[in-house]
């Protein structure tokens, strides 16, 4: 996989819907990268997105654009 999901999301190159698509592809890879790392998100934005949820995850995202 190329570009990491944070990258092209805060370049608005894709919808934030599809993390769950980036999560799938990471479940059925063979990368030896944790979710965070296959996401491109730093140990805050992991935090936020498994405590309080993606809207959260995604608001904290758009406050970076």
């Amino acid at each position: 996989m190329g570009k990491k999901f944070k990258d092209l999301y805060l370049k608005n190159e894709i919808e934030f819907e599809e993390i769950d698509d980036y999560v799938f592809d990471w479940g059925m890879s063979d990368e030896n990268l944790t979710l965070r790392e296959y996401l491109g998100l730093n140990e805050e934005e992991e935090d936020i997105w498994v405590s309080v949820g993606e809207e959260a995850l995604k608001e904290l995202l758009d406050a970076q654009k």
